[in-house]
């Protein structure tokens, strides 16, 4: 019972730690056209996915969202309320819970690797959080979704950039300090990194 509880602690620990990351990464912003900035936010969602797994990962999107639902000033540009949920970040923001499933179940499979860390970065970061945010964007602007896609083109290098730092920020985690991808997965952890 007491490992248990000691369990849920950590587990409680490392959601907020990726949370408090997330919120971190919002000041890192680059004011775009169209209302969506370039955040290194989702770089925070692809870390939260690979090391917390797709069951904690999305937690500690869902308190981010949370914070920011209160009002706190959590998102890129100190931005917070109800609002933000319906402006055209909103599906973005919910795109980061998915996405953060996403990377989790890709990156935190069976044999984890650089190359699994990267795939999921890219699917969950980056294709599953474009499929969520594109047409809640081009709703909420009044604009058709293809040139929506097209305009959201101009996020993708640095998306992409985000996604080499959350592959090599996750390797390098893994192999320095590997109880924070949990205990259950420790002793898996620890074989994945010496087969690396």
């Amino acid at each position: 019972m007491a490992e248990q509880s000691g369990d849920l602690g950590r587990d409680i620990a490392r959601v907020a730690v990726f949370a408090a990351l997330i919120v971190v990464l919002g000041t890192v912003t680059i004011p775009m056209p169209g209302g969506v900035p370039v955040t290194a936010q989702t770089l925070g969602v692809m870390l939260a996915g690979a090391v917390l797994g797709p069951r904690l990962a999305p937690l500690s999107v869902l308190l981010v969202l949370l914070l920011a639902a209160v009002g706190l000033p959590v998102l890129s540009g100190g931005r917070g309320g109800l609002g933000v949920f319906l402006g055209p970040t909103a599906g973005y923001l919910i795109g980061w819970i998915a996405g953060a499933i996403v990377v989790g179940l890709i990156a935190r499979s069976a044999r984890p690797s650089w190359w699994r860390v990267g795939l999921g970065a890219l699917v969950g970061g980056i294709l599953v959080v474009y499929l969520f945010g594109i047409p809640v964007q081009a709703l909420v602007l009044g604009v058709d979704l293809g040139p929506t896609a097209v305009s959201s083109l101009v996020f993708l290098p640095g998306d992409l950039l985000k996604v080499v730092a959350a592959t090599v920020l996750t390797v390098t985690l893994r192999r320095a300090y590997p109880r924070a991808f949990g205990t259950r997965g420790s002793a898996a952890t620890r074989a994945s990194v010496r087969a690396a």
